[in-house]
């Protein structure tokens, strides 16, 4: 059953559209879910209809954020990173979001918005700061949008690899929002911070598997004698 969240029209009193009210800020969705579900476990389909109009994409961004913080998340990774790769892959292939209701029906811990806000608030304020409307041509065009979510699939797949390995959830991670951002607020310069995110991941992983494959060849070489 897909669950795709619309724009919501605004209509003033005689039946007319109104003046659309400017989105919220990153910061004001955050504090309304932390009022809501400070104390309880909460579901996801909780959150998209918290976050009505921008869910899918206000979504991309909350789950990236524990990455790009030292938030502990034990056992999160693999699921969180399983629905940021579904919504992506939706999305690279020119389809509207939608999660499976066993997704949807996915509980996050109690007290999970608290610590994100609090692990975050730096994150928070600097996307608040930094994203405006700009290298239009990044964010308007529906192949570069569907190449942008092919990238954050590529980032989500990494996050679903239990790999206990500093750094490599949080290159994933970054890409995710900084893409995810980008594409929510038409910001080409935030999209091409999270390509050279991404670039940088893939030298960090590169050298990564160079230094295992050494390490084990000199295991190797002391055990043969």
């Amino acid at each position: 059953m897909e669950t795709p969240a619309e724009p919501e029209s605004v209509l003033s009193a005689g039946g007319s559209p109104a003046e659309a009210a400017p989105p919220r800020k990153l910061s004001q969705e955050l504090a309304d879910l932390q009022a809501r579900f400070a104390e309880r476990p909460v579901t996801l389909r909780e959150v998209i209809l918290v976050l009505r109009g921008r869910a899918y994409d206000l979504l991309l961004i909350l789950l990236a954020l524990p990455f790009c913080t030292p938030i502990p998340l034990p056992g999160l990774s693999t699921p969180l990173g399983l629905v940021i790769a579904i919504i992506a892959l939706r999305l690279a292939l020119g389809q509207h979001p939608w999660l499976p209701e066993r997704l949807l029906d996915r509980r996050l811990p109690s007290g999970f918005f608290a610590k994100l806000i609090a692990a975050a608030a730096g994150v928070i304020c600097l996307l608040e700061k930094l994203l405006h409307p700009r290298l239009a041509p990044l964010t308007d065009h529906g192949w570069l949008r569907q190449l942008h979510a092919v990238t954050m699939v590529i980032a989500a797949v990494v996050l679903l690899l239990p790999l206990p390995i500093p750094l490599t959830n949080t290159f994933p991670g970054w890409v995710i929002l900084l893409i995810a951002s980008g594409l929510m607020e038409r910001d080409g310069a935030a999209i091409t911070a999270g390509y050279g995110v991404f670039a940088a991941g893939v030298i960090y992983f590169i050298f990564l598997g160079g230094a295992t494959h050494q390490l084990f060849d000199a295991l190797w070489r002391w055990i043969a004698g």
